[in-house]
């Protein structure tokens, strides 16, 4: 019998398209701060010596850009050329216009529609702790504890730049066991390979998988082509947007496209999504099902959903159409209701930008709340 295989993969806060994320979101906190109702879509671009800010931006709030991005930078770790990028001494090019007035028109307050067309997609499983799929929450905790260890200057010749890669074995669905772990993390040039391997393979992939209670028998890569010196934007260009399903399930759920980071909440790519977790996450939590995806769609400038989809992957324990009557009953799904409901007009969108939106126990992200878990379990 073939093996059932499921990947999922990950990247540090030092990969080339999530310094743009960060820096991205760093400036909607920056504009959410000074002005809850900012409009904001901001786009970074970053190669080698080179960041370009872009989008459109309506605020009160009085940022500066430029500041704001070489700080993320700073903080990541990129000071200095050699390592990816100067946080003090790279170009930084700020292109930055004001929102278009056609899109002000349908998600003023008074109107209070959606700012854009689009599909959204939130899941929940109780796979893990934190309701979310197994591959991608390893995925997530091997870089980011790889990331707290260098920051920590506990691993030695560790540079920013790092990616993780899991494969699960769900032939036994009852018992998945995991099947190889994929790391490359980018390193100093006078490295010591075995000792640097070693703490990779003994250290944080061990550290990981123990906190999983998984077995430990599973192929190790670690950096496959034998060198990664070369890393962050002098490696390669950084995009925001581009790891949208790093951010959200791991690939274990649809996505609808939309991108989250840089993006204020009347932006229903990012607002839905967020509320689409939120139910999913509460109706696992509630017993309705073990395993849940919602789809949600919206018309610029109308504030009701076009549509609401429900898949349950036959682990239902109440009829579809009774889960999808506690959605209607229990959740406001306007793009004002969301952000009401959710209190998303808070710079609370930062720490998101890296190791997932979803999941998170960390951070108290208000779409991880389990506050509808007894509402929804009187449609039991």
């Amino acid at each position: 019998m073939e093996k059932i295989l499921f990947t999922s993969e990950s990247v540090s806060e030092g990969h080339p398209d999530k310094v743009c994320d960060q820096i991205s979101d760093a400036i909607l906190d920056a504009c959410l701060k000074e002005d809850p109702y900012s409009r904001v879509a901001c786009e970074c671009f970053t190669t080698t010596d080179l960041l370009v800010i872009g989008g459109e931006i309506t605020t009160n709030a009085k940022v500066n850009y430029e500041e704001i991005a070489r700080g993320v930078l700073r903080k990541i770790g990129y000071t200095s050329a050699d390592l990816g990028i100067d946080c003090d001494n790279c170009r930084v090019e700020v292109v930055m216009d004001s929102q278009s007035s056609d899109i002000a028109l349908g998600t003023n307050v008074e109107v209070g529609g959606a700012g854009d067309q689009g599909i959204m997609f939130g899941f929940a499983c109780n796979e893990t702790e934190g309701y979310m799929p197994l591959p991608v929450s390893i995925a997530h905790h091997l870089v980011r504890y790889a990331t707290e260890k260098r920051h920590a200057g506990e691993f030695k010749w560790a540079r920013p730049d790092m990616k993780s890669q899991v494969t699960v074995d769900y032939t036994d669905p009852m018992q998945p066991r995991i099947d190889t772990i994929l790391m490359s993390i980018q390193h100093d040039d006078d490295f010591n390979e075995v000792e640097f391997k070693d703490y990779i393979q003994n250290v944080i992939m061990k550290e990981v998988v123990k906190k999983y209670d998984m077995n430990t028998d599973y192929k190790v890569y670690i950096n496959p082509t034998g060198r990664f010196v070369i890393g962050g934007p002098h490696g390669d260009t950084g995009l925001t947007g581009r790891k949208i399903i790093v951010d959200t399930y791991g690939g274990s759920a649809r996505h609808g496209g939309g991108a989250f980071s840089g993006k204020d909440p009347s932006k229903v790519d990012r607002s839905a999504a967020y509320m689409a977790r939120y139910m999913a996450k509460n109706i696992v939590a509630a017993g309705l099902c073990d395993k849940v995806e919602i789809q949600l769609s919206y018309a610029i400038g109308v504030q009701e959903p076009t549509s609401v989809f429900v898949e349950t992957y036959g682990t239902e324990k109440i009829s579809k159409d009774c889960i999808l009557k506690a959605i209607q009953s229990e959740f406001n799904l306007t793009p004002q209701g969301i952000i009401e409901t959710l209190q998303l007009l808070r710079p609370i969108y930062s720490h998101t930008a890296v190791y997932g939106h979803f999941g998170r126990g960390d951070l108290n992200l208000p779409w991880e709340n389990l506050d509808k878990v007894e509402d929804l379990k009187k449609y039991l």
